[in-house]
């Protein structure tokens, strides 16, 4: 009972440090609630639209007019522009104007008629890979277009059948399923790993401030006085309120992208309060670990911050872990961020039981357990040490 009550006295107290400071309303409710809105409003369509290509028609014929319309009318894709030469193109896309553009010369459909197999040309840049990677597919598409428009007009007047002008044009057909995201949606694979990553960004941050604001303020004393001088009990006391806020936004966030916007998940309710958990036992244990390893304001926020946006690209969200270099995979174990995205692919995106990704679920575990080999450090800095800015 005398541990708990410590623990509740020093609960009060940080929560009116937070009520008094700023920083942390922002950092805990404001920059999240923004953050959720601003990821799930600007991937709200799924997949970028409308991007600005280019066209160079030295043909003007009623062929090469089908396929600019035909280009235009793609979902990804939206001709803007119409140049009288490649050069003017050129410059467009190297001004960042257009994305890409298609080049048919003068003699196409002229060629195409006559079965000499004329050639059209696509430029895409890849400045922008997303960007670049849409433009080049529906490009391509288009060529793919115009030649199997043509083939299936001289078929048909040889007199084959659909079925063997289908079996002519495509004898291989296609069947893929996109697992788990069968939208192919950026929202679903983009928000859920941004936003996690940002928010245990905050976590670490605030976690080594609140703990470096006692040593530059000389409250340590105070605040370890609370405790009996028992540095677990202050530090339980203390981060209680953290993990408590952090919880909730994290709470509300999940209810917005699973109960609102009807993100596709099969783990059920259960694998998504314990990942919460985890996240944010992993988040806050990091940050109080920064400091313990650099007893300084500056130096522990500095290391929070690099190592969780860092996490970002290191997770495997956008480039595979499998695709780095060795020393880059290894690496990838000693940042959170990986472990939140791999136990919610498994569990709660693909539903799949925790045992599969076990040593993920044990490495947060570590990092909520790193603190504990730093807290002698902590005390040390709280009774001993002197701010220096």
């Amino acid at each position: 009972m005398k541990y708990i009550s410590q623990i509740g006295n020093i609960a009060l107290r940080e929560l009116g440090i937070l009520a008094k400071n700023r920083i942390y309303g922002f950092c805990m409710i404001v920059f999240p609630l923004l953050l959720v809105l601003f990821f799930t409003t600007m991937l709200d369509e799924g997949l970028p639209q409308d991007l600005p290509i280019g066209v160079v028609d030295q043909d003007n014929s009623a062929t090469s007019r089908g396929l600019i319309r035909n280009l235009d009318a793609m979902q990804n894709s939206r001709v803007v522009y119409h140049f009288a030469n490649i050069t003017e193109a050129r410059n467009a896309m190297q001004e960042g104007k257009v994305y890409g553009y298609l080049y048919i010369p003068e003699g196409t459909a002229s060629k195409l008629l006559s079965g000499r197999q004329p050639k059209i040309s696509y430029y895409y840049t890849m400045t922008c890979m997303t960007a670049g990677s849409m433009a080049s597919k529906d490009l391509k598409t288009i060529g793919s277009l115009g030649s199997a428009a043509v083939g299936q007009a001289t078929l048909s007047a040889k007199g084959a059948t659909p079925g063997q002008i289908k079996a002519a044009l495509q004898p291989i057909t296609i069947d893929a399923h996109m697992i788990a995201n069968p939208q192919g949606s950026y929202n679903y694979s983009l928000t859920t790993v941004f936003v996690p990553g940002i928010l245990m960004l905050f976590m670490a941050l605030l976690s080594a401030y609140a703990v470096g604001t006692e040593m530059k303020f000389d409250t340590g004393k105070e605040w370890l006085r609370m405790a009996d001088n028992n540095i677990v009990v202050a530090i339980l006391g203390k981060y209680l309120v953290h993990a408590l806020v952090f919880l909730l936004m994290i709470f509300i966030y999940q209810y917005y992208i699973f109960g609102v916007l009807h993100f596709p998940r099969l783990g059920g309710v259960w694998s998504i309060v314990r990942l919460s958990l985890l996240q944010v036992a992993g988040g806050l244990g990091f940050g109080i670990f920064s400091f313990g390893l650099m007893p300084s304001l500056r130096m522990s926020m500095s290391i929070s911050s690099l190592w969780s946006v860092l996490s970002i690209s290191m997770c495997g969200s956008a480039f595979p872990v499998p695709g780095m270099d060795a020393p880059l995979q290894a690496m990838s174990w000693l940042f959170p961020l990986r472990h939140y995205w791999m136990i919610y692919q498994a569990t709660v995106l693909n539903g799949f039981p925790v045992i599969d990704v076990w040593f993920h679920l044990v490495a947060l575990v570590a990092f909520t357990l790193l603190p504990w080999f730093v807290l002698r450090k902590v005390k040390n800095a709280m009774l001993n040490y002197v701010y220096i800015p």
